[in-house]
């Protein structure tokens, strides 16, 4: 009996330590290959290529804003590339926003292979290159996607901006696991696990948090969780049919650009109740199917 319980603990940690060595390929799931923008059906969009502070090279599209329009420094989420998100750069850019997009290493053509610890850093390296177009501050909005929150977040408390937008966020990579694998230490077995629950409370500009009703992937509980840890003003926008993937398609972006104009409104005018106080939920799932 003893030699069988040594025998199912040994199999336990071989399990973990393999884990350990391969959890990235569960985190990251690019395409490698390198798509120009005019390839994926868009004009006026542009493909950025500059390097890494460690000299990899990392690929991006640009959209320029119309004068008075911010521009979205989007970080995407765990899977594809900046082709896949076609859609959304032609949406924002629509609108007269601007987009800076970083395909991430190994995805869209970048180099190198992400880890958690090079994509934030390569997100700093993107800022940098963005302001080095002559893109001020102010005119800057973060934006992240599923695990792209996590990296937004985390580039709030290193550059300055107007505004942090977090489409579909969690607590912690760790949490999304187990809800898949909940009896396996990943605290122990992960190494990047894009913690945002710990950074969201350091973040200072107004936050506007969307997520779908119909999320299997993310609960909308971790997003509560993240509003409720961050600082004021603060929203939470849920589209009630939407699920992980496709809150564009169920009008998320017409929230966020309303979001965002509140922040053009000039300082002598009263602010939305939303920009100045209290953390807001809108759009509850009864009141939005009526």
């Amino acid at each position: 009996m003893l030699n069988l319980l040594l025998s199912l603990v040994g199999i336990f940690a071989l399990f973990c330590i393999v884990a350990r060595l391969l959890h990235r390929y569960f985190v990251y799931v690019p395409d490698p290959r390198r798509v120009s923008p005019k390839d994926a059906g868009l004009a006026n969009v542009e493909e950025v290529v500059f390097k890494a502070t460690d000299g990899t090279r990392l690929i991006a599209w640009y959209r320029p804003a119309k004068p008075g329009k911010p521009t979205l420094l989007y970080f995407q989420g765990n899977y594809g590339n900046a082709a896949d998100r076609a859609g959304k750069i032609k949406a924002i850019g629509a609108d007269g926003y601007g987009v800076f997009m970083l395909n991430y290493r190994r995805y869209g053509g970048s180099g190198g292979r992400p880890t958690e610890k090079r994509v934030t850093a390569d997100a700093v390296s993107a800022y940098d290159y963005l302001r080095g177009l002559g893109v001020a501050p102010h005119d800057i909005a973060f934006y992240g996607e599923s695990l792209g929150t996590a990296v937004a977040t985390r580039l709030c408390l290193q550059r300055e901006a107007q505004a942090l937008v977090l489409e579909a966020p969690f607590t912690s990579v760790v949490d999304v696991g187990l809800l898949m694998w909940p009896l396996l230490p990943l605290n122990l077995i992960m190494v990047d696990q894009y913690r945002t629950i710990d950074r969201i409370g350091q973040v200072k500009v107004p936050l506007f948090i969307i997520h779908g009703g119909r999320d299997n992937v993310i609960p909308l509980d971790q997003a509560r969780r993240v509003l409720h840890a961050a600082n004021e003003p603060k929203t939470l926008s849920l589209v009630p049919r939407a699920g992980h993937n496709d809150l564009f398609e169920q009008g998320a972006w017409a929230r966020v650009r309303a979001f965002l104009e509140t922040l053009q409104v000039e300082p002598a005018v009263e602010k939305p109740a939303a920009r100045a106080g209290r953390p807001v939920e809108l759009a509850a799932a009864a009141d939005a199917d009526r």
